[in-house]
């Protein structure tokens, strides 16, 4: 009977492993700050690239070009995680 319950704690240690490499470390709150700002931004970019392949008028892509760019921009400027 022992036999079982080392087989599932080995088994529970072996997730728990897992879990840690997926998870991965933990992170300082500036840096989940900065995590969350460049993530926000990747979004916007996509959604304004999006915004910009539908566009039909030419006020609008050149305002849609703009904002492309600034976002474009502000990912290279902004530090890697």
């Amino acid at each position: 009977m022992a036999r079982g319950f080392e087989s599932k704690d080995v088994e529970f240690q072996q997730a728990e492993a897992e879990r840690e490499k997926a998870v991965g470390p933990e992170l300082t709150a500036d840096q989940r700050r900065l995590a969350e700002r460049r993530r926000t931004t990747e979004l916007s970019l996509a959604r304004a690239k999006g915004d910009l392949d539908a566009a039909k008028r030419p006020a609008h892509r050149r305002m849609l070009q703009q904002a492309v760019a600034v976002l474009e921009a502000e990912l290279a400027a902004a530090p890697e995680r």
